[in-house]
Parts: structure tokens; C-alpha cells; sequence
């Protein structure tokens, strides 16, 4: 129960006005010479967001407050739309079939995870995009685009699946452009509302946290 998940997105009027973005974990030894010895401890980045920024009214407040009760606070997760990462390519740019490899064909393999990364210089960072806008995919193999046909795209995982007769022949890139939701739960089980604070202008906080996948 604890790793559930609703396909739902977060009030997407909300969204727009929600502050965030990734979070590492670095751990820091400086020497008695002055020194330093960096280490990461996670490989993957997690983000963080305050979803209190979006909420500008009452009819905002309330809808924040029923989705909030129907995840059953942290237990379940769910969509949210990060406005300044949502896309296979910048933010302002259309969705090319181009935008990210995906793996290179063996004539065999069928099934290529949907990723996305950032930086090109000296560690580009690979990350698994789970959550897929649907009917947002567009795939080309070898530069060329290939039609709705030839693959499918769960939702749910990412995992893009070449259909009998269109897998990747050997050495082909595989590339893909979509739009993407974070999966997220709320990183609290207690949402307490001050009414008169809130019309008084303060800011509720509405703390959000990515399931990493």
C-alpha cells in the first residue's frame, strides 16, 4: 500500500505558481590541511516543491484540500507538472523526435526506457523519466521518425516497446521527444490551514516530494 500510485495530476492552476527543483545529498570532509574530499551519496537527484505558491484563493485552498485527503496525505502518490522541466527539450521549444537517445538497436531488444540529460561537457547527468504525458511521444530510430505503429508508451513507466517488425536494427539510435510529469507524493500528513493568515495574504505550504523511480 505504502508505494501506491494515483495517474492523477495535481491541480494543474496550482502547478504554475509552485516553486521547487532538484535536490542532491553531498557529504563534505574537509581535512585538517584545508582540503576538502567530496562524495555524493545519491545517484540520483530528487526534487522538492512547495505547491503553496499556486494557491491565490478560497476555490484554490479548497481543490488543494480535497486532492490532498484523497491521496490520504504521504500515502499515495501522484503527477505533478514542474513548469520549468517538463519537456524532452527546453521549455519553449516544440517536442522533436530528436530531443534524447534512448540506446542504441541489436536487432533484438525492443523495449527502450524513456531518459532525459542534462549537460553535455563533463558528466552529463542521465535521468529515468517514468512519467510520460500521453500521447506526447514521438520516436525516431536511425533520425528518421517512426509512426504510432511501430511502438508503444505506457504511461505509467516510460518504457517505450517497438511492435513485432519495427525493432531496432543492430547499430540504430534510438531517440525520443515527450512531455513529462514528476511522480510525487506529499511530504507531510498534517496540511494545516490558518484561514486568517491566509486572506491576511500569507502563503500556505503545500511540501512535495519526488518518488524516485
Amino acid at each position: 500500500m505504502a508505494d501506491a500510485f494515483h495517474e492523477v495530476l495535481f491541480p494543474l492552476d496550482v502547478s504554475l505558481r509552485g516553486s521547487g527543483g532538484p535536490q542532491r545529498l553531498t557529504e563534505i570532509v574537509t581535512l585538517a590541511s584545508g582540503r576538502e574530499h567530496r562524495n555524493g551519496r545519491w545517484a540520483d537527484s530528487r526534487r522538492r516543491y512547495d505547491a503553496g505558491f499556486g494557491v491565490r484563493g478560497l476555490d484554490a485552498l479548497h481543490a488543494v484540500l480535497a486532492f490532498f485527503e484523497e491521496r490520504r496525505g504521504r500515502l499515495y502518490g501522484f503527477r505533478y507538472r514542474d513548469r520549468v522541466d517538463f519537456r524532452s527539450g527546453p521549455p519553449g521549444r516544440a517536442i522533436g523526435p530528436l530531443d534524447q537517445p534512448l540506446g542504441t538497436g541489436d536487432g533484438a531488444t525492443a523495449a527502450f526506457a524513456l531518459t532525459k540529460s542534462y549537460g553535455s561537457g563533463f558528466a552529463p547527468y542521465r535521468r529515468r523519466i517514468a512519467k510520460p504525458v500521453s500521447g506526447s511521444v514521438r520516436v525516431a530510430v536511425a533520425g528518421r521518425e517512426v509512426g504510432a505503429d511501430a511502438f508503444a508508451c505506457d504511461p505509467a513507466t516510460g518504457l517505450v516497446t517497438f511492435a513485432g517488425g519495427h525493432v531496432p536494427a543492430k547499430g540504430a539510435a534510438v531517440t525520443a521527444g515527450f512531455a513529462f510529469d514528476v511522480p510525487v507524493r506529499f511530504d507531510t500528513d498534517d496540511l494545516t490551514i490558518d484561514l486568517a493568515a491566509f486572506t491576511a495574504g500569507e502563503i500556505p505550504k503545500v511540501p512535495l516530494v519526488e518518488i524516485v523511480p
